[in-house]
This record gives C-alpha cells, sequence and structure tokens, in this order.
C-alpha cells in the first residue's frame, strides 16, 4: 500500500522554483513604491494579449470584476438576459447581477459538462433573445464555440467567454479568449496561470471594448479627474502583474504536464464500471485547470481518499439554479438535469503540474483499490 500523501494543488512547490524571480518583483515594486499601474501592469497586458493572440488585454481586479466589466463594455445592463450555464462557480452569475441584468439557464452536455448548443437554440426559440451568452470553458475546456457563435449570429446576441478556468486551452487551432468578442480571466492563485493574490484580464479584439474597460476599471476616467462613465475601482495591482509576467512564460510546459497526468488518469479509469472521465470534446486542447470523474458512490470514494492522504474536491455540487440565494427565481430539482446529474455524480482529483509519477500513480492505485474493493 502506497504511503504517498498527495495534495489537491501544491502551490509551494510552483513557487519554490520561482521564489528568486518572484521576490525581485517584490523587491522592485517596493524600491520604487510601484504599485498602482505602470510597466509591470502594461507589460503583462501586451504578452498575455500576445500570447493568447487577441489584440488587447486589460488587467483588472479579479476575474468576477472581468466578468462584470466585459458585460459592461459589451452594453449589458439593467433590463437585458444573459444566458448561461447553471454548474459554473457563482462570479458567473454575481457578475451579470452586478452588471444590473438578469441571467437565465440553459443545460449542459452529460459528458462534457459543457454549455449545450442544443438546448442554448430551444432557449432562442421559446424566450426574447438575450443580450449576451456566458459560455463557460469548464475544467478548462472550450465548449462548441462555433456552433454559439453561429447561433449569436442567428439570433442576435453577444458572446463573452468565460475562460477562468482555460488559460492556454484552445479549440481548432484558437487560443481561449479569442473565441468571443470578450473574454474573462481570473488569475486567482489556483489557476493555471495564477497571481500570488487577486487578479483578471479582460481580453478582446474590440478596441471599443478593451477601451470602455480600461476607463471602468478606473472609476471611468481616461484622464484624472476626467470621468466619461461611473466606473469603479478594478484595477490590477501592479505587483501581482509582475508574478504574473514571472510565470507566463512556463504556463504552456505546465499545462501540457496537466495533460500528460490527465492521460494517464483517462487511461487507468476508463475501464472502471460506471465511472466516466469528464468527456474530451472535438477539436479542443484542455488545458485541464481541474481533473474531474463522474463516479458512482462519490462521498465515499471522497472518504477513501481522505483517509489515504490524498486531496480531493467537489466543484459546484450544488448547482446555481437551486442555491438557496437564488431561490427567488423559482427554478426547481429537474430543470437542468445534465447539469444536476453532474453536481451529483463529480469528484475532482488532484491536478497540478508538479505533481510527480509517484504521486500520479499513488491517486490511480487509490482509486482502483477503491472501486476494486466494492466488488
Amino acid at each position: 500500500m502506497s504511503t504517498i500523501t498527495v495534495p489537491f494543488l501544491d502551490l509551494p512547490a510552483q513557487h519554490a522554483s520561482l521564489k528568486q524571480q518572484l521576490l525581485e518583483v517584490a523587491s522592485r515594486a517596493l524600491d520604487k513604491a510601484a504599485f498602482i499601474g505602470g510597466p509591470e501592469v502594461s507589460g503583462f497586458e501586451a504578452e498575455f494579449a500576445a500570447y493568447c493572440g487577441a489584440a488587447h488585454c486589460v488587467g483588472v481586479g479579479s476575474g468576477t470584476d472581468a466578468l462584470a466589466l466585459a458585460l459592461r463594455a459589451l452594453g449589458v445592463g439593467p433590463g437585458d438576459t444573459v444566458v448561461t450555464v447553471p454548474n459554473t462557480f457563482i462570479a458567473t452569475t454575481e457578475a451579470i447581477s452586478l452588471a444590473g441584468a438578469s441571467f437565465a439557464f440553459v443545460d449542459v452536455d452529460s459528458d462534457t459538462c459543457l454549455l449545450n448548443p442544443d438546448r442554448l437554440e430551444d432557449y432562442c426559440k421559446r424566450s426574447p433573445a438575450p443580450k449576451a451568452v456566458i459560455p463557460v470553458h469548464l475544467y478548462g475546456q472550450c465548449p462548441d464555440m462555433a456552433a454559439i457563435g453561429r447561433l449569436a449570429e442567428k439570433y442576435g446576441f453577444q458572446v463573452l467567454e468565460d475562460a477562468a478556468q482555460a488559460h492556454g486551452a484552445s479549440q481548432n487551432g484558437r487560443k481561449a479568449g479569442t473565441l468571443g468578442r470578450a473574454a474573462a480571466f481570473s488569475f486567482y492563485p489556483g489557476k493555471n496561470l495564477g497571481a500570488c493574490g487577486e487578479g483578471g484580464a479582460v481580453t478582446t479584439s474590440d478596441p471599443d471594448v478593451a477601451d470602455t474597460v480600461r476607463r471602468l476599471r478606473d472609476h471611468g476616467q481616461a484622464k484624472k479627474y476626467h470621468h466619461s462613465l461611473e466606473g469603479t475601482n478594478a484595477r490590477l495591482d501592479a505587483m501581482q502583474a509582475g508574478f504574473l509576467r514571472v510565470k507566463l512564460p512556463y504556463l504552456d510546459g505546465w499545462n501540457e504536464r496537466r495533460r500528460a497526468v490527465a492521460k494517464a488518469f483517462d487511461m487507468a479509469f476508463g475501464d472502471i464500471q460506471g465511472v466516466r472521465p469528464v468527456a474530451q470534446a472535438p477539436g479542443n486542447v484542455p488545458s485541464r485547470h481541474l481533473y474531474v470523474l463522474h463516479v458512482p458512490d462519490r462521498d465515499g470514494l471522497l472518504s477513501h481518499l481522505a483517509g489515504l492522504g490524498i486531496g480531493a474536491g467537489l466543484h459546484y455540487p450544488v448547482p446555481l439554479h437551486l442555491q438557496e440565494c437564488y431561490a427567488r427565481l423559482g427554478y426547481k430539482p429537474g430543470d437542468f438535469p445534465a447539469a444536476e446529474a453532474s453536481a451529483a455524480s463529480l469528484i475532482s482529483l488532484p491536478m497540478f503540474p508538479e505533481m510527480t509519477d509517484a504521486q500520479r500513480d499513488a491517486v490511480i492505485d487509490a482509486v482502483l483499490r477503491f472501486f476494486r474493493d466494492r466488488t
């Protein structure tokens, strides 16, 4: 029996190899008192835009800021409806509310857990067209953005990617961040590209959207004390931008390691009766932010892994339409069956690029043992 413990995520291991570079960023910021704006922010914005293949990147304070400000820059506001999925973090719907709009849900594909374009078209046929749709690149994989784009043209809505888990993911050769009119990224520390604190960004190839987000993040001003819009304080800290600049060159390598670990997991778990890895859709190269399985007795497996010192997690076990804070909207169990079935059966296994082969094998052995012992 393996005695190796495996954390769900190992940020200290990542930062150990980068510690000197990260400390140099902090030292420069302290020496120059350069904490807001400046070359670290503009440098990161240029580098991340180039990495994604977008014309513009605007750094903001968090992923939630990125979604909310992007929606406002797309003209979304009171009286508008934005459609998204129920199996996502609440930041997606919080941002819609912050923009002053209402939200509605459509169900997901049961294999990929991603927005189902057929369900989106069903919604558009029976309801007034939404002002915008937010496809969520869940677990680091993009929904069928070509199909969503065709529906956008047909029904006249705008597409804002929730790319908070998709740094470096691509679909049909195009990176996340370039598949809609705009995209929102989070740089929360646990993301594939994570700051050492909060951070976010909006990418777009629309100069008007980029300009509006720049003003909104800084109290609506393009020039000090001249406010063309009522904005907010949502600037990306210069030190966090500097940390992100240190990490960005490593992102592709980190994602490649994630994909290698995920491939080993897929091969190991694919033949277990009743167990299904979340499917990879054609054309996608996912970032593998999370590795997620559909399993029977999810709580039993979670307890088994914890007893062996192996971290695991539950991501979005209560879909948004069934959250207490949204009870006023009148949704009920059964409204979105695919999302609800996923929420009841999914478990996230350890996934981080610093995972050793021994740690990977310990996870595999533990999962196989759990299901072997049940038979």
